[in-house]
């Protein structure tokens, strides 16, 4: 990567501070490259350069001037680093100079990557205006309840104005039903102020299937490897340098550009790669070199189906350096305990025992057989530490990818949410909150598009239908394609004022009170940590420490009464929550306080918290 790619955006239509647009376009097959303006009637022809790219520094477009390329004297097409589809995937590209915006975050310094809650939300349907702008009126409330980092779902612009964000087909554009690329600054900007962390999801394994004009550009694909969404993205074959900095050139201007804290980025287990520098290896190395300029901090979060600690393992061990990595076997562990669903690939986890493994060990699969893959899977990850781990009971996937958007509040009781929440909040690893879990919404979160290709919605839904033969699930699917899908999808924000909506969301935040309180729930040091699971009973207890103080969370799963003997690692336990207190509409008040070495009652699923101070004996 070029230093002057680091320092600026080089791709597509850029301002230099003469005011002269700097052109630079990627197409090694063409024979000719013009820029077009003014509806067809102003060309500029570029001049090539070394390894396929075209350029010319003119002074004929401005920003807010829609363009387009022409190749070959032929066919015009969007720009591929286009930063505003003003009128959509199939319009012209809106020339916008990202370095005008006026910011007031020079003080902003990112959050220790500990000190993460996130909060995964979707822009259209957080709130009913669907735009950045509402957003950016909720972030008081974010603040309220106890969240550190806003992870926005996919921004890059799509077909339509409806869609999860994973059928981008412009990385570097800022999708126009949202308020466009300045509203996205704007709302950065407002965060750092009110000291959030913004969290931005890229998808850079596929594109979606319309408007996808990549390949009349040049080699962005291979048929080396197959993808669930076609042929792969190109990585490693011939041509593969142009496609590698196109990528690398878009992480560094979320960062460098937008301000962005960090990234999550998409099922990088489907990003293929044989390089002797993985391109994520890579990308880490230039974000390094980025942050040695800047003074600022940015993270690299992973979505990895791998069990593989080399995505997770800093560059000097030979790893890839990414930061942290989201960690399903978790939610499935934590899911099978609760609703005891075991098909598709609940059908490797057996409940409770599985959840001790992963409070233990992170991964619950890292080096046994799994009976759902049909081989031996994963590796032990026994000196990566807790921040490296995001956990949650829900998200977008594990809500939406079910056939009917069923949020966990619609599958289990009311106790049984508030247990499963803390079981995730008071864990060794990082939280992430899916938007609306906190009040427990009942608008279920369903899958939905808006493409324009007929025949292309009917694959869409006929791929749907099949994709929930696995589940068993019964009824018809929701039409992805139908508004009502998309707006029965938003939040209701007036149900925080009703109950129990209002109380679970006092819950959630008593809950992450304590984590920020508490030095043994805050430092997440995976070795002060002790679990001791009952599968017949369905108990578990997790015992964290920090020096003298303990924190211990006693959890029932199981829809009986049990009696649990408290550990003598603390004289005395100090009652600080428990979730069956009248309190939080629970059935039963409990003392507040109890003996090391005692017995305490613990109602059907619930969850008690003590805090104690360690005695003469040993951590154990």
């Amino acid at each position: 990567m070029h230093r002057l790619a680091l320092e600026k955006r080089t791709l597509g239509v850029s301002f230099l501070p003469s005011g002269k647009a700097q052109v630079l376009v990627w197409a090694p097959l063409a024979e000719q490259v013009e820029l077009i303006l003014n509806e067809g009637n102003t060309s500029v022809p570029l001049k090539k350069e070394d390894f396929g790219y075209w350029s010319v520094i003119t002074d004929v477009i401005v920003p807010g001037d829609p363009y387009k390329f022409r190749l070959n004297d032929e066919q015009e097409f969007p720009d591929p680093a286009s930063l505003f589809q003003a009128t959509g995937v199939h319009g012209a590209s809106q020339a916008f100079d990202e370095t005008a915006f006026s910011w007031t975050d020079d003080a902003w310094q990112n959050l220790p990557l500990q000190d993460y809650v996130l909060y995964e939300l979707h822009t259209g349907a957080f709130t009913q205006d669907g735009t950045f702008a509402g957003l950016e009126e909720k972030l008081d409330y974010l603040i309220n309840l106890g969240v550190t980092a806003v992870e926005l779902m996919p921004v890059a612009q799509f077909p339509g104005d409806r869609n999860w964000g994973y059928d981008g087909v412009f990385p570097f554009a800022v999708q126009d039903s949202y308020g466009g690329p300045e509203a996205l600054q704007h709302l950065v900007n407002a965060c750092h102020q009110k000291g959030l962390a913004v969290i931005l999801d890229v998808v850079y394994n596929h594109f979606g299937p319309e408007g996808n004009y990549l390949g009349a550009y040049g080699p962005y694909f291979t048929n080396k490897y197959n993808t669930p969404w076609g042929p792969a993205i190109n990585f490693d074959d011939a041509y593969c340098d142009g496609v590698r900095r196109y990528f690398t050139e878009n992480l560094l201007m979320w960062f460098r550009d937008f301000h962005i804290d960090a990234v999550r980025l998409d099922a990088v287990h489907a990003i293929k790669d044989f390089s002797p520098v993985h391109i994520l290896r890579e990308m880490k190395e230039q974000v390094n070199q980025l942050m040695e300029i800047t003074g600022r901090t940015h993270y690299m979060i992973v979505e990895l189906d791998l069990n593989d600690t080399r995505f997770i393992n800093p560059l000097e061990e030979q790893g890839y350096g990414m930061d942290a990595q989201w960690i399903d076997e978790f939610h499935h562990a934590l899911r099978v305990t609760v609703t005891g669903e075991n098909t598709g690939y609940y059908s490797d986890f057996t409940g409770i025992c599985d959840l001790a493994k992963a409070y233990r060990d992170a991964y619950v699969y890292d080096g046994q057989f799994s009976p759902h893959r049909q081989k031996t899977f994963g590796v032990k990850a026994e000196d990566n530490p807790g921040q490296q781990f995001i956990v949650f009971t829900q998200n977008h996937d594990q809500v939406g990818n079910r056939m009917l958007g069923e949020r966990l509040n619609e599958l289990v009781s009311f106790e049984m949410q508030k247990l499963a929440a803390g079981a995730v909040i008071l864990s060794p690893f990082l939280p992430m909150l899916w938007m609306g879990e906190e009040y427990a919404e009942t608008s279920r979160f369903q899958y939905f598009v808006s493409h324009t290709d007929p025949d292309l919605l009917e694959a869409v839904r006929q791929g749907r239908k099949a994709e929930f033969a696995a589940f068993l699930a019964q009824g018809e699917a929701p039409d992805p394609m139908a508004e009502e899908t998309f707006l029965s999808s938003k939040l209701q924000w007036e149900l925080l004022e009703a109950e129990p909506h209002k109380t679970m969301h006092g819950y959630y935040k008593k809950l992450l009170k304590l984590r920020k309180e508490f030095p043994a729930l805050k430092h997440l040091n995976r070795k002060c940590l002790e679990v001791q699971e009952n599968e017949a009973h369905k108990t578990l207890m997790v015992r964290r420490w920090h020096g003298q103080e303990q924190v211990l969370c006693v959890m029932n799963f199981s829809t009986v009464q049990q009696t649990m003997q408290l550990p003598t690692s603390a004289k005395e336990w100090q009652l600080l929550l428990n979730s069956a207190s009248p309190e939080f509409q629970g059935p039963k008040a409990i003392d507040a306080s109890a003996a090391g070495g005692e017995e305490v009652v613990m109602p059907p699923e619930s969850l008690f918290v003590y805090a104690g101070t360690s005695s003469l004996l040993t951590h154990g």
